[in-house]
């Protein structure tokens, strides 16, 4: 069942948060036009190991949030913590994933793996041993000396995720990952995420426009509100895991979850008219 989300509620949790967001408020000054506020007093927090989606209407400011968490930018008001520390910048313990895949052109599929441990201080050695393992979670042995120009869109993500979950982050952002694949591939991705967070129990959060790829994938919806953004709705996805989809779409459960979902969506959508 959905309810909305209660500053009282957020105080009690944010102890043993992984991520808690704290009245965060986003202002844009732009020379010459009117302010844009981007976001409004959003506050959540995010449990060790859980799987958090963002959702909400084009323009409300989704991923402007989710780089604040990974400290890109500054928020106007409030502040985030991870485990307790107030965010003041990039960090190793928050791993970015991007729709951009922002790989290194120069470097071969194992080389982009092999940077962030290599930039940590890693042996070589080592390091290659553990790009070589992560490329073998996520299907890739076979490519490692290839160079991302040689690579569908799809492997290219892959290598995206690898080379973040290289650095052993505590937590992952992920904005839009899959958004510019095609529909087979996109499913693929979705559930090879899975298998590797089954795996690790990362805490992530990931925004995205797809209302069942977030009902899939996350222990928990964040409904977002039109610009300027805000919280309107916490949504448990008390689903079953492991996921299996063929199953999830039998189920009438899931089915009430993204029926439930795609309404908030179009409501915020027709308000965004007005």
């Amino acid at each position: 069942m959905s309810k909305p989300i209660r500053p009282a509620e957020v105080g009690r949790s944010a102890a043993g948060a992984a991520v808690s967001v704290r009245g965060i408020g986003k202002t844009f000054v732009v020379s010459g036009r009117p302010d844009h506020v981007a976001l409004s007093d959003i506050s959540f927090d995010v449990a060790p190991g859980e799987f958090v989606s963002i959702i909400g209407p084009s323009g409300c400011g989704k991923s402007t949030l989710l780089y604040i968490v990974g400290g890109f930018i500054a928020p106007s008001s409030g502040e985030v913590l991870t485990s307790g520390k107030p965010v003041r910048g990039p960090g190793p313990d928050r791993g970015p994933v991007f729709q951009e895949f922002a790989l290194f052109p120069w470097k071969t599929v194992l080389g982009n793996v092999m940077y962030g441990p290599r930039q940590q201080g890693m042996g070589k050695r080592a390091a290659q041993a553990r790009a070589r393992e992560l490329l073998s979670l996520v299907h890739l042995s076979r490519f490692e000396s290839y160079y991302p120009r040689e690579l569908s869109g799809g492997m290219k993500q892959r290598v995206a995720i690898a080379r973040t979950l290289a650095y052993d982050p505590s937590t992952l952002l992920m904005d839009e990952p899959f958004g510019s694949l095609d529909a087979y591939t996109r499913t693929v991705m979705q559930n090879e995420l899975l298998a590797i967070w089954e795996r690790d129990r990362k805490t992530v959060l990931f925004v995205t426009h797809a209302v069942e790829e977030a009902v899939f994938l996350s222990d928990r919806v964040i409904m977002m509100s039109r610009s300027p953004g805000r919280v309107s709705e916490s949504i448990a996805i008390d689903l079953p895991r492991p996921r299996v989809r063929d199953a999830l779409l039998l189920n009438s459960r899931y089915q009430h979850l993204v029926l439930r979902i795609e309404t908030l969506m179009r409501q915020a959508h027709a308000e965004d008219q007005r």
